[in-house]
């Protein structure tokens, strides 16, 4: 027999027939007319090549073959797990249930969200959660989220892909970092100390000297020294305890060192950034994906 073939609702019918022995009851049961109900009856007879069902010498009711009396315990039996499966609500329990997350962001969005994420990780999870974070490949990162490769996407608005949901996580601006007892002193900011300053850039595509603060200096008719290049946050936080060099870094990434660098506010208008967590769709009612993404709204709201 093949199952592509079979209409559930048929082996819904034999079951009532079964359990009534009588085409009237078992028809009022499953709230269809006897007709409709008969030519049921008819169709199973063809596919299981039995009576099923056969009119008691007595005229009253029905008595089943000897195959529908093997079938009616396995029906039953089958048609509760079936029931139990659509109607069973999913469940997540971080304690205790295993599962692995893959995101991909920046290094700047896994410092501003991963670090927070995983300290809280610590009391909120169990043994069993596994978190792999890894660098966005912008040509494959759509495909990525489809296939679930990748369950998170935390990036800026022109890196999300347009058919994810997202929701902004955080709205952020630069401040200037500089160590503790920085000869510098811990004055107010004016762009002419600001600019005569050796600065650290943080580059992503690396080797660069010229970034888009540098831009923004030079519309105002100034310049800075770049006197240091690096690709990542965390590398720029570390040279900067140990050196005399500032950075221009997102104001929470720097609170995090806030035992060791001092921030200041930038003696100049700059524009800011958003960071958004964006996930596949088919994914929006999963339990654990919605776990996780409340566990990350809560650690950077």
């Amino acid at each position: 027999m093949d199952l592509r073939s079979l209409d559930l609702n048929l082996l819904v019918s034999l079951d009532a027939l079964l359990a009534e022995r009588n085409v009237t009851r078992a028809a009022a049961r499953l709230h269809v007319s006897q007709p409709a109900l008969s030519a049921q009856l008819a169709r199973l007879r063809a596919i299981f090549d039995d009576p099923l069902l056969m009119p008691a010498e007595s005229g009253r009711g029905m008595v089943a073959t000897a195959r529908a009396e093997r079938l009616q315990t396995e029906l039953r039996g089958a048609l509760h797990h079936l029931q139990m499966v659509i109607s069973r609500t999913p469940s997540f329990d971080p304690r205790n249930d295993i599962r692995s997350f893959t995101l991909a962001s920046s290094d700047n969005a896994s410092m501003l969200i991963g670090l927070p994420l995983f300290e809280a990780l610590r009391t909120a999870a169990g043994d069993g959660i596994r978190i792999a974070w890894r660098s966005v490949d912008g040509a494959r990162v759509a495909a990525q989220l489809e296939s679930g490769e990748i369950d998170f996407l935390i990036a800026s608005p022109d890196v999300m892909p347009p058919a994810m949901k997202a929701t902004r996580v955080i709205e952020e601006h630069f401040v200037m970092a500089q160590r503790k007892g920085h000869p510098r002193g811990t004055g107010p900011l004016d762009l002419a100390s600001y600019c005569a300053l050796r600065h650290v850039l943080v580059s992503i595509s690396g080797g660069n000297f010229h970034g888009f603060m540098d831009e923004h200096l030079e519309r105002l008719g100034v310049q800075r020294t770049v006197a240091v290049s690096v690709q990542q946050f965390g590398l720029a936080a570390a040279i900067l305890q140990v050196t005399d060099y500032v950075c221009t870094l997102p104001v929470r990434l720097v609170q995090r060192y806030a035992d060791t660098l001092d921030a200041f506010e930038l003696p100049f208008a700059a524009q800011g950034f958003s960071l958004y967590l964006g996930w596949h769709p088919r994914f929006h009612a999963d339990p654990a994906h919605r776990w996780l993404r409340d566990m990350i709204l809560r650690c950077v709201r």
